[in-house]
């Protein structure tokens, strides 16, 4: 069964950025893709980025040019980069692990897909 663990959120003001990691274990031998999706208070789930096993990267309009998504093939490990962080970035941060086919990111929306979320507060 596949894991992922999540770190390196927190709290930043805005123009300031912030590093997030998702180390996936277990069963991963099979992953196509993964991305990183955001969740705000009474706002619909938002998929910020995502990556996948080919290279192929895609980002949300409201994050391009700021954020990057990247990731260690060594260490099973994928980032978020976050730079000039806004307060409309504050939300609870999750890593998924998908499908990609169509020219789409497909999250697998099972239990084991998800990373348990880290906290990014943007604020002065």
């Amino acid at each position: 069964q596949v894991q992922l663990v999540e770190s390196g959120g927190g709290l930043v003001q805005p123009g300031g950025s912030l590093r997030l990691s998702c180390a996936a274990s277990g069963s991963i031998e099979s992953i196509d893709a993964m991305g990183w999706y955001r969740q705000a208070p009474g706002k619909q789930r938002e998929l910020v980025a995502y990556i996948t096993t080919g290279g192929t990267t895609n980002y949300a309009d409201s994050v391009k040019g700021r954020f990057t998504i990247s990731r260690d093939h060594a260490k099973n490990t994928v980032y978020l980069q976050m730079n000039s962080l806004k307060p409309e970035d504050t939300a609870v941060y999750y890593c998924n692990i998908g499908e990609y086919y169509s020219d789409n990111y497909y999250a697998l929306e099972e239990y084991p897909y998800w990373g348990q979320g880290t906290q990014v507060t943007v604020s002065s």
